[in-house]
């Protein structure tokens, strides 16, 4: 009797469409980005997060800061940095899958001044960046940042290095140098091209040629000590085509 009640209770549930409850959704996939990506792959993770289902959450900061941060277990599935250096870092601890590191993107390196501002200043070797400078500083980011490693060496290849040392407004990271110049706390900063573009308050005022810089490039790779099923899967959408043509939009290049 009990049996053919549970038939019939089946039968009229699949008739009714009623159907069985989802299976729980899968752990949310932590990114641990540089501070350069926040605009793009917040675009990106929503994106992943329609396509899927699976959420996926972004913590932005100096890729020397987010290294570390890893290092002392923070709970990160994937790293996201702005420079080689900072992954090799990573790699050279354990800290990140080896196999499935790879190389995402580029960039360009920018100077910039506020919207309303009028500097005219061609970049090149022996430019006048202190001139232009006036009685102000130059925004850029800490030392140990990539953005802040490859403006000075941009600066030191032609040869103006030694006019600003000592006039610079160091930031945490390069979100912060463009903060300084988007609120009129530094007349001019170096920043990337894609941070410039996504501040309405700043206006490119020219780019470094890329010889003068080690070549910008963004790996990303598996955290080792994730457990996180999800994250390869986050990772592949991160070097597939969907996520490549919103790179492209927001002015990145890409690499794979």
């Amino acid at each position: 009797m009990m049996r053919s009640v549970l038939v019939l209770v089946l039968a009229l549930a699949a008739a009714l469409g009623v159907r069985a409850a989802p299976a729980r959704a899968a752990t949310p996939v932590t990114v641990f980005a540089a501070a350069s990506l926040k605009n793009v792959m917040d675009e990106v993770g929503a994106a992943y997060t329609a396509r899927t289902g699976v959420r996926v959450r972004f913590a932005y900061g100096a890729s020397s800061a987010l290294a570390r941060q890893i290092g002392e277990g923070a709970p990160a599935d994937i790293f996201i940095s702005a420079d080689v250096d900072w992954m090799d870092y990573a790699a050279k601890r354990g800290l990140v899958a080896a196999a499935s590191r790879r190389d995402l993107l580029s960039n360009h390196l920018a100077l910039i001044e506020a919207a309303d501002a009028h500097v005219h200043l061609a970049i090149g070797k022996g430019m006048a960046l202190a001139r232009a400078l006036g009685g102000g500083r130059l925004a850029v980011a800490a030392s140990e940042v990539p953005a802040g490693k490859y403006a000075r060496a941009a600066l030191q290849s032609l040869g103006v290095w030694q006019s600003v040392a000592g006039r610079l407004a160091p930031a945490e990271n390069v979100r912060g140098a463009l903060a300084f110049v988007a609120l009129g706390e530094a007349p001019l900063g170096i920043v990337y091209d894609t941070d410039a573009r996504s501040e309405p308050r700043v206006k490119i005022v020219g780019l470094f040629p890329d010889w003068s810089h080690p070549r910008i490039v963004y790996p990303a790779a598996l955290v080792a000590a994730s457990r996180n099923a999800a994250a390869p899967g986050v990772l592949r959408f991160l070097e597939g085509p969907q996520a490549a043509a919103i790179y492209r939009r927001y002015g990145f290049t890409v690499l794979r």
